[in-house]
């Protein structure tokens, strides 16, 4: 397990790296208001590096010298899953909108990993998507993808 850490260490270290440099590059870090649209990404970038720096200096355990760090075939399959259902998430943004496509990677994860009838899928969907609008884009006023459904 020891070189499997080492290895998502270092690539999170990396990606945290540039997630922070260009949240300074692309936003302003802060404004007349207080804090600009780079200063959360930032700070999110920090952390991430700094987990990354303490999974580094991590102390190998002695048990974990021969483990096998590649997942086995059902949760590879669970893996690769929940990957091709984000990236269908992000795919759907634009023509569902944010709500809209949030509910239906929620239904489809509670559906799928908590095998649960779709009624309690879309039930779990439909709340967790009406928090997210009260939330951020009725409260906070965060301008959010519309997609089709707003467009009528």
């Amino acid at each position: 397990m020891h070189k499997a850490d080492r290895v998502t260490a270092a690539l999170l270290l990396a990606f945290a790296a540039a997630f922070s440099v260009a949240a300074l590059k692309l936003y302003a870090y802060s404004s007349e208001s207080g804090p600009g649209s780079a200063f959360l990404p930032f700070w999110l970038g920090v952390v991430m590096a700094t987990l990354a720096v303490l999974m580094l200096l991590r102390r190998p355990r002695a048990g974990d010298a021969g483990v096998d760090w590649l997942p086995e075939r059902p949760a590879r399959r669970r893996v690769a899953f929940v990957v091709a259902l984000s990236v269908a998430f992000v795919v759907l943004l634009k023509p569902l909108g944010m709500i809209g496509a949030t509910a239906l990677y929620l239904a489809v994860l509670v559906r799928f990993f908590g095998r649960h009838p779709w009624w309690v899928a879309f039930a779990v969907a439909a709340a967790a998507a009406a928090f997210n609008w009260l939330v951020f884009a009725h409260w906070l006023r965060v301008p959010f993808p519309e997609g089709i459904l707003w467009t009528f």
